[in-house]
């Protein structure tokens, strides 16, 4: 179906049976929808819409969610063949524009005209990782990567298939900056090491992270960051003991920390915080399960463990929790259908995405006073 095409709401308004959130289910189709990726907010227009991918009329497409009425519009308007993944897909913070990968290159959507433009073509035998605007609206960062599918059996999105054989054999990779005037593409880093998540400082425009893909005990160092004018990695919260283990990194809201979890060699459990030049380290024992995790700071933590959407609350010395948001169930067989939690910019909700209807939705929940939580049941 054209872009423009639009659908009215779709919301549905529950209680979560355990907590007593108020959940609003955004999307209810007889397709996959899903919101972006945890490290890439999807709120443009001033916080009124958040960009969206949904499976309608049997095509994968960009669309717009308004988040007053619920009405959805699809915004491109591409065949089967011309989409690798949404779930890269990054909002320019400075002016409503989305950048995604194409199978050829990296795409920029106008998301007022729904005009579509080809900011850069990417190098056979590449495959793609992430895509992020950085502060200032200039640029988009994108990590690609050498693709070894013709020896090594590859379903990244599925299972995670391939995906310790990709690390240990050290594809090629690299990260280009592309000019979102569409003055071209450059090379600012590359090695012979999985590189995947390139992370743009949300207020910092020089300042990116990206981390040696793979098994977290697998990698040399997770997490690295880079100034893309002086295009000089370093390492950010190094392991100092074999068998440390380091991930799930994301800025907070500030743009100078950055949040992770991991574990250390007797498999203890912790969470941290960082400053991105690797200095202002804070960690603390985490014995918890968590998932993805996300926080705006460091005073509430937001996890998607099965089954739950849990949250922890920072007492200034340790974690309180976890505490039951919302039951998500999703089965995260596939990606698109990770819950990825995420909070909004003013800390008030939490959007995830579930297939526990059989099909991936979209679900913001409302985030009460976090003592009035009731705590993870004991499984």
């Amino acid at each position: 179906m054209p872009r423009g095409k639009t659908w009215p709401s779709e919301y549905r308004t529950f209680k979560d049976h355990l907590s007593g959130a108020e959940i609003t289910q955004l999307t209810n189709y007889k397709g996959h929808t899903h919101h972006l990726y945890f490290t890439n907010p999807g709120w443009y227009d001033g916080g009124r819409r958040m960009l969206i991918a949904s499976d309608r009329d049997n095509r994968s497409n960009l669309c717009s969610l308004e988040l007053a009425t619920g009405e959805i519009t699809q915004l491109t308007d591409l065949e089967p063949d011309q989409v690798t993944s949404f779930l890269a897909t990054t909002v320019n913070p400075v002016r409503d524009e989305a950048y995604f990968f194409s199978p050829n290159g990296v795409m920029a959507l106008d998301l007022s005209t729904m005009e579509l433009r080809q900011l850069c073509d990417l190098p056979e035998g590449f495959r793609r990782s992430m895509v992020n605007c950085t502060a200032d609206g200039k640029y988009v960062c994108a990590g690609i990567f050498e693709d070894l599918s013709d020896r090594i059996r590859i379903d990244y999105g599925h299972g995670y298939v391939g995906f310790p054989e990709t690390c240990e054999a050290k594809p090629e990779s690299r990260i280009l900056r592309l000019g979102t005037d569409g003055s071209g593409a450059e090379v600012i880093w590359q090695e012979q090491c999985w590189i995947g998540h390139v992370n743009t400082s949300p207020t910092q425009p020089n300042v990116l992270t990206f981390c040696h893909e793979g098994p977290w005990h697998m990698v040399d160092n997770r997490i690295w960051g880079m100034d893309i004018t002086e295009c000089k990695p370093w390492k950010i919260r190094p392991c100092t003991q074999e068998g440390e283990r380091v991930g799930h990194e994301y800025w907070y809201a500030d743009g100078e920390t950055l949040g992770f979890h991991g574990s250390y060699p007797d498999g203890r459990g912790f969470f941290g915080k960082i400053r991105y030049d690797n200095t202002d380290r804070v960690e603390v024992d985490f014995p918890h399960e968590t998932g993805h995790i996300h926080s705006n700071d460091i005073s509430i933590v937001v996890g998607d463990a099965r089954p739950y959407i849990r949250m922890w609350k920072w007492t200034g010395e340790t974690f309180d929790g976890p505490r039951v948001l919302a039951e998500h169930r999703s089965s995260m067989y596939q990606q698109i259908v990770h819950a990825h939690p995420r909070f909004t910019p003013d800390g008030s909700k939490v959007v995830y995405t579930s297939d526990v209807s059989g099909y991936g939705n979209v679900y913001l929940a409302e985030v009460p006073e976090f003592e009035s939580l009731p705590p993870v049941p004991e499984s």
